[in-house]
């Protein structure tokens, strides 16, 4: 394709954030996790861009500016809130991030030293054998390292160990949940092509009907982050629990190749479907919850599925495609060509390494192509194809036709989908509240990294109150 060369230094002023270096792609005020200025640019973590980490007025108080690197230390901080549920442990996190640091902070530096915490944990422990919660806890940070360094990977020098790495924190995960009392089952959920894997939580084994939700992750979660996010919370209040690998997400991505899907009410039908068929389920207390970008599949489904009988949007996410720099979805027009194009002749040479592992990583949940091109340290070339995907999650005209009660969560310096959660709010007509997690309370930034406690306090006393009184 020919451009008019007038076009080009507009279009070159356009993409100069995003070739300025992976900083300006993690700290942007787009739809992910945080609360930077719209003068930022996003990048991606466990669920997409960071705030920088400053200690005056900054999203993070100076005691928690664990990296200078407002992704690395979004990632950090929500290893070391999930210490609270057992998915860490603050002094491992701790000395991990001074090894990093000590080394010079990098993917490479962060992949290899968080794996390696995870390869210990998954032995025994140094003169000793570890009875069975030593093991199964274990098991769960371990997991939580893994995915720590997960999260990297693909910046690293051995990118192509994204599928042995997943493995790693899936193995550890299975036996941390062979080591519960009592174990969840496991299944295989019926999807199109490629059935789901669930994993359900009880209480005990007792066939007595008992409220149960569904959790939803986001974009680039993993399982053991539904355990900090959920599943312990609901156990203790004698609920079920239910986890899944959707498309696009854990074994669903890395192994069987399948992407995200805009019609998540074919998702969540079939693990309602299952539910429904036990007999320790109450047909008619059925929670669904969304985290992350899942504050935007979890409504798409309940606006579909009427069974479900309370939603709970982590944040309210109306338009993935906004969590990205606006720099990239300037990339993308009407013409698949013209967008390539642009894509491979004028953007990608400019890209420095880290912001290419940034990208890399935001789009391959989107783009099979995508994922097997980075393993072997390559940008993709059609960006016009997982753009589209990602622009088809909009739900701003499907939120109206919920049902359901339904709770936004929103976060003090909410990074990724900043002012969503409010328009989401205002778009239901469904019974709903509204709930913003405070610096006050700690709890600022997507997701609530430091505060995971206290957001299952608020979302399941939400949660135990509107299935009583229904």
């Amino acid at each position: 394709m020919t451009y008019v060369s007038a076009d080009r230094p507009s279009r070159r002023a356009a993409l100069a954030g995003l070739v300025g270096g992976a900083g300006a792609l993690m700290t942007s005020g787009c739809s992910s996790p945080g609360g930077a200025s719209p003068a930022q640019a996003p990048t991606p973590s466990r669920s997409g861009p960071q705030p920088s980490a400053a200690a005056g007025g900054g999203p993070t108080p100076g005691a928690m500016t664990l990296f200078r690197d407002p992704a690395y230390n979004f990632n950090g901080l929500l290893a070391l809130g999930g210490a609270g549920f057992g998915a860490g442990e603050v002094g491992e996190v701790l000395t991990a991030v001074n090894a990093i640091n000590k080394a010079g902070l990098s993917a490479q530096t962060y992949v290899e030293t968080f794996k390696k915490l995870g390869d210990q944990l998954e032995k025994a422990p140094q003169g000793s054998k570890a009875d069975a919660q030593t093991t199964r806890f274990r098991a769960l940070r371990a997991a939580q390292y893994y995915g720590q360094a997960l999260f990297f990977v693909l910046g690293s020098d051995d990118p192509g160990s994204e599928e042995q790495l997943y493995q790693a924190g899936r193995d550890a995960w299975d036996t941390f949940c062979k080591g519960c009392e009592p174990p969840p089952v496991t299944a295989n959920v019926p999807y199109q092509k490629t059935p789901l894997p669930v994993w359900f939580f009880r209480p005990d084994t007792a066939d007595e009907r008992r409220p149960t939700v569904i959790l939803t992750n986001g974009s680039d979660g993993q399982n053991v982050d539904m355990w900090t996010y959920g599943v312990s919370a609901a156990l203790d209040r004698g609920w079920n629990a239910l986890v899944y690998d959707g498309p696009g997400q854990g074994q669903m991505l890395f192994v069987d190749e399948v992407v995200f899907s805009p019609t998540w009410e074919k998702v969540v039908t079939p693990l309602v479907d299952w539910l429904v068929a036990r007999p320790d389920v109450d047909p008619d207390k059925i929670a669904l919850t969304g985290l992350s970008m899942g504050g935007d599949l979890a409504p798409r489904a309940a606006a579909f599925e009427e069974r479900i009988a309370a939603l709970v949007a982590m944040p309210g996410c109306l338009e993935p495609w906004l969590g990205f720099p606006p720099q990239l979805r300037e990339i993308l027009t009407p013409s698949k060509e013209e967008t390539n194009n642009i894509w491979n002749k004028e953007v990608v040479p400019e890209l420095p390494p880290d912001t290419a592992a940034t990208i890399k990583k935001r789009f391959e949940p989107f783009s099979i192509p995508a994922m097997l091109a980075a393993r072997q340290g390559k940008m993709f070339t059609d960006f016009y194809t997982p753009a589209t995907r990602v622009e088809a999650l909009t739900i701003t005209g499907i939120v109206g036709r919920i049902k359901a009660p339904t709770l936004v969560l929103d976060y003090d310096d909410e990074q990724f989908y900043p002012g969503q959660p409010r328009e989401m709010y205002e778009k239901l007509t469904s019974p709903k509240d509204y709930v913003k997690l405070t610096r006050a309370q700690g709890a600022q930034l997507h997701c609530s990294p430091m505060a995971p406690q206290t957001h299952c306090e608020v979302v399941f006393d939400w949660l135990g109150e509107t299935l009583s009184a229904s």
